[in-house]
């Protein structure tokens, strides 16, 4: 099958693609290779998947382009999309709020619509577990309602879940929306907690810890996140939202502990209070997606964080 993976080079999207092509699927990568963040990075990414040799091809452009998507799109004939391009990051989103709901949303209609048009019907769509803001119930389910949004992130996110059910509701389409819970691994990005710890560490410089260090992240190895997203490419829902997490909860002060063990060297901590945005705690029920996608995450945080470890004394950018 032909696939379009928007963001397909960077830190999720990278591995969807390379798993996509190792499945025998031929991928068209979309990004616009933006500089949130060290754009050499999705560069390297991008090399990585050229290397394996297989039907892939790179596309440089922007989703909030409709002209550059209706190009793609009439040159050649999707079966599927995985829409994973996005403005990422709740602090990031507070200082720039309309380029995150131009980019989230509006990008996220141009994609639909470019697959309206080309009669595409099956689109798989990354959301957020910020979109459970302040939720007093734990683990979040798909079923609670996610009324109390906390940042202009979580928001757009909020809106490409809706927008997502009127193109099925008007148009017929198959879509998924995949609930993210931190998503963490080799090729993550440099602004996330992880990567930006260890970094820190390594280097012998403090690390800014906001909060008393007991806020609880349902951190998520990509590997299992990866199995969540391929399982949805094979199955057809009508509208359906899924929960991708470990289901299970650690807090900061644990990820801290977990990062010094595997690195071999004590951090230390510049202690900030808690940011605007941020919620104490993420944690999901993934019954649904078990049951419905036979989604089985297996990495646990003990095993991931070595793992990125070990990723990450290795990585050559």
């Amino acid at each position: 099958m032909n696939f379009l993976v928007t963001g397909g080079a960077g830190f999720i999207g990278s591995h969807v693609c390379e798993r996509l092509l190792q499945d025998g699927q031929a991928v068209w990568a979309f990004d616009d290779l933006n500089d949130f963040y060290d754009p050499g990075i999705k560069r390297h990414n991008l090399r990585v998947l050229q290397s394996l040799a297989k039907p892939f091809e790179f596309i440089h452009g922007d989703v909030t382009d409709c002209a550059a998507l209706e190009e793609v799109f009439s040159s050649v004939k999707f079966d599927q999309i995985i829409h994973l391009a996005a403005r990422a990051g709740v602090r990031p989103s507070i200082a720039e709020p309309a380029l995150y709901q131009r980019v989230n949303v509006e990008g996220t209609v141009n994609v639909l619509e470019a697959a309206r048009a080309h009669a595409v019907k099956k689109i798989t769509i990354a959301s957020s577990s910020s979109v459970y803001g302040m939720n007093a119930k734990v683990p979040f389910s798909e079923k609670d309602p996610i009324f109390s949004a906390i940042s202009p992130y979580a928001a757009s996110k909020l809106s490409c879940e809706a927008l997502g059910h009127v193109w099925q509701h008007l148009h017929g389409m198959d879509v998924a929306m995949l609930r993210f819970f931190t998503v963490y691994g080799p090729r993550q990005r440099p602004d996330l907690a992880i990567y930006k710890f260890a970094s820190l560490i390594s280097a012998g410089k403090p690390i800014p810890v906001f909060g008393d260090g007991n806020t609880a992240r349902d951190y998520t190895y990509v590997a299992d996140t990866l199995e969540g997203i391929i399982a949805c490419t094979k199955r057809e829902f009508g509208f359906e939202i899924f929960n991708l997490g470990e289901s299970e909860t650690v807090t900061l002060s644990r990820l801290i502990a977990l990062l010094e063990g595997a690195l071999g060297k004590k951090a230390i901590i510049d202690w900030q209070p808690m940011q605007p945005g941020d919620v104490p705690i993420t944690y999901a029920d993934i019954s649904k997606a078990r049951a419905r996608l036979g989604y089985h995450p297996r990495v646990k945080i003990d095993q991931g964080i070595p793992l990125f470890v070990e990723w990450f004394k290795q990585r050559s950018i």
